[in-house]
């Protein structure tokens, strides 16, 4: 009873709130003031006011709102510890042995007499190997550079 009549006053202060404000020209702002004021009194009206004030005055209920809590904070433990655990063992012994499987592919990619990678300095001394001709002959022009090419996407996993 006494919630409804809390509300009703609170309307009745909002219309006044809103009168004045119509007075000084100010129309918006007392239209949206008094759509704020109707809010309570429409609350009661339709019996919401009395339902809050059964439901926060009833101790089942806050037994139950306790058991949600309950229920949300195990909701939100278990996808925690999922997102931290990342993948299942399953999953990292596959991806582990894809790993493996994609070292070895790398060291067999790399041509045996290849050279290091370049230091990002010119060098002055004129370099032995350029000296020699080629060793061994390829089988096609150029399937050196496709071989480093190569194995260079494979150590970067592209």
């Amino acid at each position: 009873m006494i919630a409804e009549t809390v509300c009703s006053a609170v309307a009745v202060a909002g219309l006044g709130i809103a009168a004045v404000t119509a007075y000084r020209k100010r129309f918006l702002a007392a239209a949206r003031t008094a759509a704020y004021a109707l809010v309570p009194l429409g609350l009661v009206m339709t019996g919401a006011v009395q339902w809050i004030v059964d439901t926060a005055f009833s101790p089942t209920a806050w037994a139950g709102f306790g058991v949600l809590g309950v229920a949300w904070g195990l909701f939100m433990t278990t996808r925690a510890v999922e997102r931290r655990r990342g993948m299942s063992r399953k999953d990292r012994r596959a991806a582990k042995a894809q790993a493996k499987a994609a070292g070895a592919a790398e060291r067999e990619a790399v041509a045996p007499g290849a050279s290091s990678p370049a230091s990002g300095r010119p060098s002055l001394k004129p370099s032995k190997q350029s000296a020699k001709p080629a060793s061994r002959p390829s089988s096609a022009p150029g399937s050196e550079d496709f071989s480093d090419i190569e194995a260079i996407l494979k150590k970067h996993g592209i």
